[in-house]
């Protein structure tokens, strides 16, 4: 008996990671283009680098929160390929499609007003104007972003992964490579600097969305599923089922991303040097959670596939299979970071200028704590995964406002302002929410695989 289960542990975890790594490579890959933006508008000059973070930080809270509605197809879709119903499959993803097209049109309308705002909540001039730039030409990129993330969460939850891991990377290298001779004006064309950065990712991400288009219409597996034969009509029973799902997803995205924006924005108070300090650690703290992010997606496919079969110890070994992989992962990144913390902020901008001396001991001081942080978040982010298979979304919102927004952000207020740590004092702020999210999240988890499956 303890053999079988040896077994069966060792089969889950064969299952766990060849999802989770092409879909984790992804996200990082993908998260690179952010990485290699921050780069490159550090080498803009410093300016270029805060007006960065205002407008990209400023994005994805749209763009995210977004995802997180469409990515309602994900556990969708993977209790149907588990119960072995391939019309629910090909139902599922074309309102997918619909839902996507119904939430960019304003979201565009809103993303292109957000200069006003800016500019009423003290974030200076110059940094406001360049900021605008960038966002104008990349809200253009919102309907291939939301598309992609859609069709990811499909090919995810009938765990065909690997063609997402090589369509980004082949992305992230056109944008590297599109932010050089746009941004920079090589090979005969004109610098544009940061709106050349923009225009290569809008680029990169049209890029990334048809390829995954053509590759579901014409894979052998996955074109039995016959979902671009047609235009279909939209099902509001399906859309409403999509959004009574999606929607505590998207909010919960929303609640996490925002903590984060709210943060930029409140270190746009101490200037250029407090935004330039938090994007290095803010950029270097994101692309590193892509790989929980991704271990999260395996999560959320593994258990709904178990949950199709009605299988509770399958559920329950996917999980735990699942969330011990991220701790073991997220602690030895975390080491990694207390150990190197000022040769990360050197990837950034020069360590050893005296004029960047200034942002690079604040840099070095919270990307200490966002190590430690990391860990809780990783935990919290793959324990959501694994509620999300089990479609468990509401609670789960409810947990991330109470966490982000009530502990997190006060904390955050008052050690920043009130005990005068600025920045280092936000930063403890999120430390302490993803903390407290991470043990109520894998509470949650164990007491449902417990005493029932949700539904």
């Amino acid at each position: 008996m303890v053999l079988a289960l040896k077994v069966s542990v060792r089969e889950e975890l064969k299952a766990f990671l060849q999802l989770a790594i092409p879909l984790a490579s992804a996200q990082v890959a993908q998260l690179a283009t952010g990485f290699v933006d921050t780069v490159m508008m550090g080498h803009l000059g410093r300016e270029t680098l805060a007006a960065g973070a205002l407008a990209s930080i400023t994005f994805f809270s749209f763009a995210v929160t977004a995802a997180g509605i469409v990515m309602g197809v994900s556990p969708l879709v993977a209790e149907a390929f588990g119960a072995g119903d391939k019309a629910r499959i090909e139902q599922v993803t074309r309102q997918g499609f619909w839902l996507c097209a119904g939430l960019v049109i304003p979201l565009m309308i809103a993303i292109a007003q957000l200069d006003s705002l800016m500019q009423h909540i003290g974030q200076e001039a110059a940094i406001v104007k360049l900021a605008n730039v960038y966002l104008d030409v990349l809200l253009w990129g919102l309907f291939p972003f939301l598309g992609f993330a859609m069709l990811r969460g499909v090919v995810s939850a009938i765990s065909e992964t690997r063609p997402i891991m090589v369509i980004v990377i082949a992305g992230t290298l056109f944008n590297v490579v599109g932010n050089y001779v746009l941004g920079f004006g090589q090979f005969g064309f004109p610098r544009l600097e940061i709106a050349g950065l923009a225009i290569a990712s809008v680029l990169s991400l049209w890029g990334m969305f048809l390829a995954l288009v053509i590759y579901v219409a014409n894979h052998p597996q996955l074109r039995q599923y016959q979902f671009f034969d047609r235009v279909y009509p939209i099902q509001p029973q399906m859309i409403r089922e999509l959004l009574k799902l999606g929607i505590p997803i998207g909010v919960f995205s929303a609640l996490e991303i925002s903590i984060y924006t709210a943060l930029t924005y409140a270190m746009g108070l101490w200037g250029a040097t407090g935004l330039a300090a938090h994007q290095i650690v803010f950029q270097t703290i994101n692309i590193i959670f892509m790989v929980p992010l991704g271990m999260s997606f395996a999560a959320t496919a593994r258990i709904g596939q178990w949950l199709g079969r009605q299988n509770r110890a399958g559920i329950r070994r996917a999980g735990v299979v699942s969330l011990s992989m991220g701790a073991i992962w997220t602690i030895l990144i975390a080491i990694a970071l207390l150990l190197f913390p000022r040769s990360i902020v050197g990837l950034y901008l020069d360590a050893k200028a005296p004029e960047n001396a200034e942002v690079v001991a604040l840099a070095v001081s919270m990307l200490r704590i966002g190590a430690i942080a990391h860990f809780f978040d990783g935990v919290q982010k793959i324990a959501y995964g694994a509620l999300q298979g089990l479609k468990d979304t509401r609670v789960p919102m409810l947990v991330s406002l109470l966490c982000y927004w009530g502990v997190g952000l006060f904390t955050g207020y008052v050690l920043a302002f009130q005990f005068r740590l600025g920045g280092v004092g936000l930063w403890l702020g999120i430390l302490s929410s993803v903390a407290i999210a991470a043990v109520m999240f894998v509470w949650r988890f164990q007491w449902l695989t417990s005493n029932r499956v949700a539904n």
